[in-house]
Formats: C-alpha cells, structure tokens, sequence
C-alpha cells in the first residue's frame, strides 16, 4: 500500500504563484510514475500533468505549471504560476508504481494510477 499525501494549496490572487508537494511513501520511489488532477465543482477530475522518465501537461496549463520530482524525498512538486481563476479546483496526486510507458498520453488517464492522495484545494481569486 502507497500513501499519497498532498499539500501546500490555499487563496491566491491571479497571476499569482503557487507549489504543491506531495509525499508518497515506497522504498522505490523513483520507479513510480506520478501525476497531478485536479476537479473543480460540477467538473469531472481532469488530467493536469504527469512525471515518470519524462513530463507531460494538460495543454490548458503548458508554460504555466512545471512537474518535478525529488526521489531522495519521495516528493514530487507542481509549480503554478500566472495561476488564472479558472484553475481553482481539488487538486489530487497519484502514484503509479513501476509503469512507465512511451506513450504520454497514457499517463493522462486516471485509471493508470492505483493510489490517490486526499486533495488539497487551490482557489484563485479574480
């Protein structure tokens, strides 16, 4: 069992900035794919952005949200900037342990991660 623990949301003003952490724990971290969704109310959870040998994003955050990992904390980060007021919503880490696929798209489908955080919220006020 992986325990996915999200953290670092809050109020911004837009065009603001923001850094997400999220732990996950595993004694093989670096082998995990890892992604970021979010979920605003009334939406269904969408895909944001993804790391695993490389990084993928949504095309709505491209240039604006940076995915980094650090495998000696087993802490993967989103970094938001120019937040916008339409990026408020839940945000949710997941952890998919040992896929790895040359395909990007593939890790923008929820079903390929097993273990999902609890969700930190992001509000971004106009």
């Amino acid at each position: 069992q992986v325990q996915v623990v999200e953290s670092g949301g809050g109020l911004v003003q837009a065009g603001g900035s923001l850094r997400l952490s999220c732990a996950a724990s595993g004694r093989t971290f670096s082998n995990y794919a890892m992604g970021w969704f979010r979920q605003a109310p009334g939406k269904e959870r969408e895909f944001v952005a993804a790391i695993s040998w490389s990084d993928v994003y949504a095309d709505s955050v491209k240039g604006r949200f940076t995915v980094s990992r650090d495998n000696a904390k087993n802490t993967v980060y989103l970094q938001m900037s120019s937040l916008k007021p339409e990026d408020t919503a839940v945000y949710y880490c997941a952890a998919a342990p040992g896929k790895h696929y040359s395909s990007t798209f593939t890790y923008t489908r929820r079903e390929l991660y097993d273990y999902w955080g609890q969700g930190t919220q992001v509000t971004v006020s106009s």
